[in-house]
C-alpha cells in the first residue's frame, strides 16, 4: 500500500511548519536580528515543501523498510 499524493503533501506541509520554527531559531540565534531571521525562514519555506513532496513520492515507489500485510 502506498501514501496518496495530499497525504505526501500534508507531511510535508507539517514537516516545514516544524522546521521553520527551527530555522527561525537558529537564524536568530546567529544573526541576532528578527527580521532577518523571518526572512530567512520564510524563503526557504516555499522550496523544501516541493523538495520533500517529490522526495516522498520518489520514497514512495520503493519497497525498503515497508511490512507488508498479510
Amino acid at each position: 500500500m502506498s501514501d496518496k499524493p495530499y497525504r505526501s503533501f500534508s507531511k510535508a506541509v507539517s514537516w516545514r511548519c516544524t522546521a521553520f520554527l527551527d530555522t527561525l531559531f537558529l537564524s536568530f540565534l546567529i544573526t541576532g536580528k528578527l527580521k532577518l531571521a523571518l526572512s530567512i525562514s520564510s524563503a526557504e519555506i516555499i522550496t523544501k515543501i516541493g523538495l520533500y513532496y517529490v522526495h516522498e513520492r520518489i520514497w514512495n515507489k520503493f519497497t525498503f523498510g515497508k511490512a507488508s500485510k498479510k
